[in-house]
Order: structure tokens, then C-alpha cells, then sequence
């Protein structure tokens, strides 16, 4: 019995001794606070992503034209006793231009527009296409009343056209990365064209046509892309394919009047955007948000 007492008063000790000692590490051993997780809010979670915006841009465009003609008329009958025997009656039609060719020129151009969501909004442009040259030719066998019938008329013509275009365009932006966003979209309007004078230097005599204008149905296709510059403006640069249907070019004078058949015109375009209010565009960056998690806490005896 005694030695029963004896060990187990040893182990008492021996617990008591140690018990201390594991306290001591407890205290003693490092608390690690984890970093707080980072959370980035969502474009959803900001509110009304919408904003209306204005803009300017620079133009260089390439115009083709997609043929040109005129109408003629068969020359009047020699009265009688003028003795001439060269003199015919020709049968009037219409006529083709040989060759045309528009030079490429520059436009400039203003617009607004609004932010509908993240990847939709809307915009209505008006741009102002200076004034590019016009160069063709005409030849015709002189079956037409141009010359006769054994000189052929053949002519060398000038003018200059001009343009405003006025386009309601919708875009589709794709996405943004680091601040660049792509786009494609697509606008239709009119397009007020203007000829001036056509200058008519024929082998067989010198004219002046008045020149036309009118306006004419058009459409575009756009892509290119955005990029931030700043919180709400936006450096915009991409392609343009517009197509302005045909009309009169000129007036009446001996031939005439003439048509032209429209135009395709390939444009390469910069400019800029500027938004207005916060969070009205894609250069917004959502805010960081931390939460601070509280320490873990230390249980002691």
C-alpha cells in the first residue's frame, strides 16, 4: 500500500512540475494573422454604367466611284440650202464615262453619343469630307451628235466634289483589357454631295457643266478599338466602310445633265471621346476593397 502511495505521489509531482513548463509555451508560441483577402468589386456592383459623351475626329478617306454617264442628243437636221453635206442627224442615249477617279482627301468630324451598358451605346456623327478632285474621260464614235460621224469626240473632264455625312451609328464594345477596348458597329443616314463645275475639254471645243448637289442615302461599317487616357477621355482609332448611293453630278450643256453612281469610300479615323460623370466608361477601374478579419483568438488557462 505503501508503495502504491509513494508512486503515485511521484506522478502528482511530476505533473505539477510540468504543467508550468506547457503554459509557458502557449504563450509564448507566434500568432500568424493571415493578409486580409483582397476583393475587387464587379462593373455590376458600381451602379448605372451609362453616360453620354462627346466627340471629334480626323479623317483620311479614299473615294471610288462606281462609274459615271451622261445623257446625249442626236444633232438637229441641216436646214435647208446650208449646202453642207457633213451635217447628220445623230441618234441621242446615254453614255458611260471611260474612266473616273476621285484623289483621296480628309475629313473632320464632331458627334455625341451615350453609354447605354458595358458593351452597348449609340452615337449620331456629322463629318465634313473637304473637297477631293474628280478626273475622267469620255470618247464617243460621233453616232451621237458629239462630232460626226468621222471625228470622234473625246473629252477630258474636271470637277471637285465635297461632302456631309450624317450617320446614327450603334457599336458593340468586346471587352476591356489594360484599358484598350475593341469595337465593331455599324451607322445609316444621308450624305449631302456636292459637285462643283465640270470643266469639259473635248477635241472638238471647250464647256462648263454646272455642277449638282443632292443628298443620298448611306450606310457604314466600322471596327477598331478605345484606349484610356484618363478617367473619361478616351483616345478612339479604327477602320470605316461607307457607301453613299448614285445621283446628279451635273447640269445641261449641249450633253447632259450626268449622274454619278455613287461612292465607296474606305476611311482610316482618329479621335477623341470624352464621358461625362463617374463611372460612365470603361477607363473606370472598380474599387479595391479589404476586409480586415479579426485575429484569431488566444485561449490560456
Amino acid at each position: 500500500m505503501s508503495n502504491l502511495f509513494r508512486k503515485a505521489a511521484l506522478a502528482a509531482v511530476v505533473a505539477g512540475g510540468a504543467s508550468p513548463v506547457l503554459a509557458a509555451d502557449l504563450a509564448e508560441r507566434p500568432i500568424v494573422i493571415e493578409e486580409p483577402p483582397v476583393i475587387q468589386q464587379p462593373y455590376e456592383e458600381v451602379g448605372d454604367f451609362g453616360g453620354w459623351y462627346i466627340r471629334g475626329d480626323l479623317d483620311y478617306h479614299k473615294s471610288k466611284i462606281r462609274g459615271a454617264e451622261y445623257i446625249t442628243y442626236g444633232a438637229e437636221p441641216c436646214p435647208v440650202g446650208c449646202g453642207d453635206p457633213d451635217v447628220w442627224t445623230g441618234v441621242g442615249g446615254t453614255k458611260s464615262f471611260d474612266t473616273t477617279e476621285l484623289k483621296s482627301a480628309f475629313s473632320i468630324g464632331a458627334g455625341v453619343g451615350y453609354q447605354l451598358n458595358r458593351h452597348f451605346r449609340t452615337d449620331l456623327t456629322l463629318d465634313y469630307w473637304f473637297r477631293t478632285k474628280f478626273k475622267g474621260s469620255t470618247s464617243d464614235d460621233g453616232n451621237s451628235g458629239c462630232g460626226s460621224p468621222t471625228i470622234p469626240c473625246q473629252s477630258v473632264d474636271r470637277s471637285k466634289m465635297s461632302a456631309l455625312v450624317l450617320l446614327a451609328n450603334a457599336y458593340v464594345d468586346l471587352g476591356t483589357w489594360n484599358g484598350l477596348t475593341p469595337y465593331v458597329g455599324a451607322g445609316i443616314g444621308g450624305a449631302h454631295i456636292r459637285w462643283e463645275d465640270l470643266e469639259n475639254d473635248a477635241n472638238v471645243g471647250f464647256a462648263t457643266h454646272k455642277g449638282s448637289k443632292s443628298w443620298r442615302f448611306a450606310y457604314a461599317l466600322m471596327a477598331g478599338a478605345s484606349y484610356c487616357l484618363t478617367d473619361k477621355l478616351m483616345l478612339d482609332a479604327g477602320y470605316r466602310f461607307s457607301r453613299i448611293e448614285g445621283g446628279r453630278m451635273f447640269e445641261r450643256n449641249g450633253a447632259g445633265p450626268g449622274f454619278d453612281k455613287g461612292f465607296n469610300t474606305h476611311e482610316v479615323r482618329a479621335g477623341l471621346r470624352y464621358n461625362f460623370g463617374g463611372g460612365a466608361n470603361h477607363c473606370y477601374q472598380p474599387e479595391t476593397v479589404a476586409y480586415e478579419l479579426p485575429p484569431e483568438p488566444i485561449y490560456t488557462k
